[in-house]
C-alpha cells in the first residue's frame, strides 16, 4: 500500500504540473488574445471569455485535484480495462487523454451509480483521503463494487465539520441525486427533500452540469439561481466557482422586482390579498378594461389624398385583435399595423406599390396615434397599480366578483408612492401583461414551498420557453401562503407537468436531531431517513435564559466546527449582544426567520416556545431551526417546550 500511495502522490504531482501549464497558457491567451481580434466588440467578447477561463483555472489550484478513480473490467465496452481519475475539472493539455476527467463527463456517472446489483462494468471505485491547507493526498480506499460494503471515506466526508460557506458534494453524490443532476435541459423537475437530503446541492450541481453539457446554448445570464434571502446566497456562493462556473447569476426574487422603490410594509391582511393568485385576474381586468371601441372614423392626409377608415371597420379590428389575446403591448402594435394595412390597401388601388417608409409615416401619423390612445391606450404599470390601490372606484370595477369588499379595503391606501414588496409583484404582473420580460433558459428555485402564487407567476414569466429545477420541502413552509402541495405550486410556476422526485436519505442532519424535529411534522411528506448515526441532542432548562445560552455556547466551543445560535427574531439583538463576551468568530447569532437553508455543526436553539409563538406557522419555523444542526443540537429554554416536543 505504501508503494501504491507513493505512485498516487506522484500522479498528483503530475496533475498539478499540468494544471500549472494550463493556467500559464490561459494567461498567455488573455495577454495576446484581445490584440488579434478584428474589431472592438470581438476583442471585448474574446477577452471576457479568456479571462473567465483563466479565472476558472486559478480557483483553488492547491486544492484536491481528484476525489475518485474508476477502474473498469474487461466487459466494459469502450472503457474495457481503462481507469480514469475524477475531479472538479478536466486536467489535460490539448487533445491528449486527460490526467483528470471532469465529474460531469458521461463516464463519470458510473462513479455515482455503479452498485453491486448493477456494476456498470466498474471493477473498483477508489476514493481518496486528503489533508487540508494545503491539500495533500494521505490515503485511499478501494470499493470492490460487487461487495456492496459502505465506504469509510464517504462517511467521513459527509460527517466532516461545516466551517465557512457551503461546499460542493462532487465526492459524495448519490445515485438518485446524480440522476437529477444530469436530467436533460428541457426537463423541469421538482425535488422534494427533507432537511439534509442535499436538494440545494443537487440544484447547484445541476447548474454546473447543464453549463458543461449545453455550453453553447446557455450563454451568459441564461441560467439563474434564486434563493430565499441574501444570507442564503452568501452561504452557497462558493459552490459554483469551485466547480469551475464563475459567471452564473444568483439572486433573490426581490432583486428581479426592482420596478418601484420599496419604502413601506404591508399589514398581514393586505399582504395576503396581494400575494393571492386572484390578484392576477384583477390586474388583467383593470388593464384590458382600458380597451374601448372607436368613437368615430379616422381620416389621414397623404399629400393630395385623404384616406378614410370607417368606424365600423376600426371596431372590427379592435375586436379581432382582442380576441387573439396577445400581450397588451403587442396588441396595441398589432392594431396599429392593421389600421395602416387598411389605409395601405386603399392607397395602393390609387397610386400603386408603396414603400416601407410610407407605412412607417402613416403608422406615426396623428390620426392613428389618437385612435390608439382612445382604443388601446399606452399604460405604465406603476400608474395602473397606483390608481388601482388609491382609487376605490377603479378597484371596485376591477375586483368586483373577484375580491370581497373587505379584501378590497385591505389593500386600498391613500398615498400613491408608498410602495411595498407585494406592490412590486403587482407592478411586475402588469408589466408582464404588457410585454414579456427577458427570460432565462434555466432557473433553479430554492425554498420554493414558501413562494406565493403571485411570486410563482413572476418566475414563470421569466421561464416561458425554458425549464425549472424547483427545490423545497413542504414541511418547511413558513410563509402565510406556503404551498400545501407541489402540483398546485408547479401549476403557478407554469410547469404543471413537471415530475416530483423525493429525496429521503438525509446526509447532513444526524438521526437524533431528526427524531426530535420530526415530532413537529403535521404534513404528508416522505419522512427523511438519516445516513448518520453520530451527533446528539441536549435540552437545557434554565431560569436565566441568557446565562444558559452563553453557557451552552462556551460548551460548544470545545468541539470543532461552526456554531449557530438561533433565536426568535425579537430576541436576536439581545442574544447577540450577550455573546460578544465569547469573542469567537465561529459563533453566529441568527434570527429564526433567516435560518432556512443554512447549516451549522452545533446549533443552540433558544426558547422554542418564543419561536413558535412569533408567527402563524411557528411550528414549521421551529422545525427549520432544529434541523440546521449537522452534528449537535442544544435546546435552551426557560419556558415549557412546545407540546409536540414532549
Amino acid at each position: 500500500m505504501d508503494t501504491e500511495l507513493a505512485e498516487e502522490q506522484e500522479y498528483l504531482r503530475a496533475a498539478r504540473k499540468t494544471l500549472t501549464q494550463m493556467l500559464d497558457h490561459a494567461r498567455h491567451r488573455v495577454a495576446t488574445g484581445e490584440t488579434i481580434a478584428g474589431d472592438g466588440y470581438t476583442a471585448e467578447v474574446l477577452g471576457r471569455l479568456l479571462r473567465s477561463r483563466a479565472k476558472e483555472l486559478a480557483e483553488e489550484p492547491d486544492g484536491p485535484l481528484f476525489f475518485g478513480r474508476l477502474r473498469f473490467g474487461p466487459d466494459a465496452g469502450d472503457h474495457a480495462d481503462q481507469q480514469y481519475y475524477l475531479g472538479r475539472r478536466r486536467i489535460g493539455l490539448g487533445a491528449e487523454m486527460p490526467l483528470v476527467i471532469d465529474w460531469r463527463a458521461p463516464v463519470s456517472s458510473r462513479f455515482y451509480r455503479a452498485t453491486a446489483t448493477d456494476p456498470m462494468g466498474v471493477q473498483v471505485r477508489r476514493r481518496y483521503g486528503w489533508s487540508t491547507s494545503p491539500a495533500e493526498l494521505t490515503g485511499y480506499e478501494d470499493e470492490h463494487i460487487t461487495s456492496g460494503l459502505p465506504s469509510r471515506y464517504l462517511t467521513e466526508e459527509i460527517e466532516r465539520p461545516r466551517v465557512g460557506p457551503m461546499r460542493d458534494i462532487v465526492a459524495t453524490i448519490q445515485a438518485d441525486q446524480d440522476q437529477l443532476v444530469r436530467a436533460d435541459l428541457t426537463t423541469s423537475t421538482c425535488v422534494q427533500g427533507g432537511p439534509g437530503t442535499g436538494k440545494t446541492a443537487v440544484g447547484l450541481h445541476r447548474v454546473a452540469y447543464l453549463l458543461y453539457a449545453y455550453r453553447e446554448r446557455l450563454r451568459r445570464d441564461s441560467v439563474l439561481v434564486l434563493g430565499p434571502n441574501p444570507a442564503f446566497l452568501r452561504y452557497i456562493s462558493a459552490v459554483l466557482p469551485t466547480l469551475g462556473e464563475v459567471e452564473v447569476e444568483q439572486g433573490t426574487l426581490d432583486d428581479l422586482l426592482d420596478s418601484v422603490p420599496v419604502r413601506a410594509t404591508d399589514a398581514a391582511a393586505a399582504a395576503a390579498v396581494k400575494h393571492d393568485v386572484r390578484m392576477a385576474k384583477v390586474l388583467r381586468r383593470a388593464l384590458y378594461g382600458r380597451i374601448r371601441p372607436p368613437a368615430e372614423p379616422i381620416t389621414i392626409a397623404d399629400g393630395s389624398y385623404r384616406w378614410r377608415v370607417p368606424e365600423e371597420y376600426l371596431a372590427r379590428l379592435v375586436v379581432s385583435v382582442r380576441r387573439e389575446a396577445p400581450t397588451y403591448g403587442l396588441g396595441r402594435e398589432r392594431l396599429r399595423a392593421r389600421v395602416v394595412g387598411l389605409v395601405q390597401r386603399q392607397a395602393e388601388r390609387r397610386v400603386g406599390a408603396l414603400s416601407a417608409a410610407w407605412t412607417q409615416r402613416i403608422g406615426r401619423s396623428k390620426p392613428v396615434k389618437d385612435l390608439l390612445e382612445h382604443c388601446w391606450p399606452r399604460v405604465r404599470p406603476v400608474d395602473l397599480v397606483a390608481e388601482l390601490l388609491t382609487d376605490s372606484d377603479a378597484m371596485s370595477a376591477a375586483a368586483d366578483g373577484i375580491l370581497t369588499p373587505a379584501e378590497q379595503n385591505a389593500i386600498g391606501r391613500r398615498v400613491k408612492n408608498r410602495w411595498t414588496l407585494a406592490d412590486a409583484l403587482l407592478v411586475d404582473e402588469v408589466a408582464g401583461l404588457i410585454d414579456h420580460p427577458p427570460g432565462y433558459t434555466h432557473i433553479v428555485v430554492d425554498e420554493a414551498q414558501d413562494l406565493s402564487p403571485m411570486q410563482c407567476r413572476a418566475i414563470a414569466r421569466r421561464c416561458r420557453y425554458g425549464s425549472l429545477t424547483v427545490l423545497g420541502d413542504v414541511a418547511q413552509g413558513t410563509t402565510p401562503w406556503a404551498a400545501g402541495s407541489w402540483p398546485e405550486q408547479l401549476g403557478h410556476l407554469g410547469q404543471p407537468d413537471a415530475s416530483v422526485t423525493p429525496l429521503t436519505t438525509g446526509f447532513r442532519v444526524p438521526a437524533a436531531v431528526l427524531e426530535l424535529a420530526d415530532r413537529l411534522l403535521d404534513v404528508d411528506v416522505p419522512r427523511t431517513r438519516s445516513y448518520r448515526t453520530d451527533g446528539w441532542v441536549n435540552c437545557r432548562h434554565t431560569d436565566d435564559l441568557i446565562a444558559g445560552v452563553v453557557s451552552a455556547v462556551r460548551d460548544a466551543l470545545r468541539y470543532e466546527g461552526s456554531i449557530g445560535v438561533i433565536t426568535a427574531d425579537a430576541a436576536a439583538e439581545r442574544v447577540s449582544a450577550a455573546l460578544t463576551s465569547v469573542g469567537d468568530p465561529r459563533v453566529n447569532t441568527i434570527p429564526a426567520s433567516l435560518a432556512k437553508g443554512l447549516e451549522y455543526d452545533h446549533v443552540v436553539a433558544v426558547e422554542p416556545a418564543d419561536i413558535v409563538d412569533a408567527e402563524p406557522r411557528g411550528t414549521n419555523r421551529l422545525y427549520v431551526v432544529l434541523t440546521r444542526a449537522v452534528s449537535r443540537l442544544d435546546v435552551v429554554h426557560s419556558r415549557p417546550l412546545p407540546a409536540a416536543l414532549g
